[in-house]
């Protein structure tokens, strides 16, 4: 894309979000179902590498049989395998699914903590799991890099990093912070539906007029 100075990729972004507001409001949701701050915990550990809708399906049952966080924290290892078997990477998940869960009793009074480095602290819980909880729980601006944000924002020009911590930092230095947490909710909905990785349609997309990428494959 041709070099913008900062005064054309601040107008650039506000047109951008300007499109996203427009098309897809400015309500939060959350694809994962939950009922609970710690619920969302444990989908989000099983969302890993695995569609929402998988998980949703999933956690459907997970939720009636370990309706609390102690009987998550002293459930049988290989019953909880079984129980997620059809995620993948049950095992790892599976272990640190109770790990997690025998730390928040233990260490938080059986509350999902707010702070960065508290969350980071539990097993099966990095970055992008802990931004996850802050901005859908807490409300507190977080930017979560997956799949779709790292790719789209690439392909919009506010980074060129691969890293998702460098993108998140490069997504901080550009977007205001009332739209951290949508950004992601937003950008999930285009990668899914319009920007999908294989074939984006971009004669369709309401952002072409302002994606250096429009076109390109």
């Amino acid at each position: 894309m041709k070099r913008e100075t900062k005064a054309q990729r601040a107008a650039r972004v506000a047109r951008i979000l300007e499109l996203l507001d427009r098309e897809y409001g400015t309500d939060y949701r959350c694809y994962l179902n939950h009922e609970t701050p710690w619920q969302l915990l444990i989908a989000v550990i099983l969302s890993a590498q695995c569609t929402d809708a998988r998980v949703n399906i999933v956690t459907a049952d997970l939720f009636k049989k370990y309706d609390s966080l102690e009987k998550f924290a002293g459930a049988s290892l290989e019953e909880l395998e079984q129980d997620i078997r059809s995620i993948g990477f049950y095992h790892m998940k599976a272990k640190n699914i109770i790990a997690c869960c025998r730390s928040l009793l233990a260490d938080f009074g059986g509350e999902v903590p707010s702070e960065l480095s508290e969350l980071t602290s539990l097993a099966g819980v990095g970055r992008k799991t802990a931004n996850v909880i802050r901005g859908n729980i807490y409300n507190i601006p977080s930017i979560v890099v997956d799949t779709h944000v790292k790719r789209i924002s690439r392909k919009l020009g506010l980074t060129r990093e691969e890293e998702p911590e460098k993108v998140e930092y490069d997504l901080m230095k550009v977007l205001p912070e009332d739209h951290w947490i949508l950004w992601n909710i937003h950008i999930i909905t285009l990668g899914r539906t319009i920007c999908t990785a294989r074939s984006p349609r971009c004669g369709q997309c309401f952002l072409k007029e302002v994606c250096p990428s429009a076109g390109m494959r």
